[in-house]
């Protein structure tokens, strides 16, 4: 970022807030599929994961490079009666941990906040700025 660049902790901070909106978007949909054991397509849901990526060169911000599937296993349920079970009696589940996502969301809560925070107090040192010149 260069000195003279006023905009610079702007434009950084709502990257920060749109790759965090979108990473809540992904987490709400692993949320929102956690017992879809047939999404379509003949198995569970699959977990989705957004990777962030910022330019190594520059200080630019963050951006979502990909939404990527998790191809971990799917958790397997003893549910004989369920019609989706298997010779066994077991139903095989969604690869998502509800816990692990709830911690994913209140990162990505904490982080949206964050840059929210950084907006606001340079917004605060831009009115301040002014006065000062009056």
């Amino acid at each position: 970022m260069d000195v003279n660049d006023i905009f610079g902790p702007i434009d950084i901070a709502v990257s920060g807030l749109r790759a965090q909106r979108k990473n809540m978007e992904v987490i709400s949909s692993n949320v929102a599929n956690v017992r879809t054991t047939d999404a379509g397509n003949g198995e569970p849901y699959r977990r989705l994961e957004a990777i962030l990526e910022t330019d190594c060169d520059d200080i630019s911000g963050v951006t979502v490079e990909d939404i990527v599937k998790d191809m971990g296993d799917f958790q397997r349920i003893f549910d004989p009666g369920n019609p989706l079970a298997d010779e066994h009696g077991y139903v095989a589940m969604p690869n998502v941990n509800l816990p692990i996502e709830m911690m994913n969301l209140t990162i990505a809560t904490r982080a949206y906040q964050a840059n929210a925070a950084i907006l606001k107090r340079y917004q605060q040192m831009i009115e301040t700025a002014l006065e000062l010149l009056r």
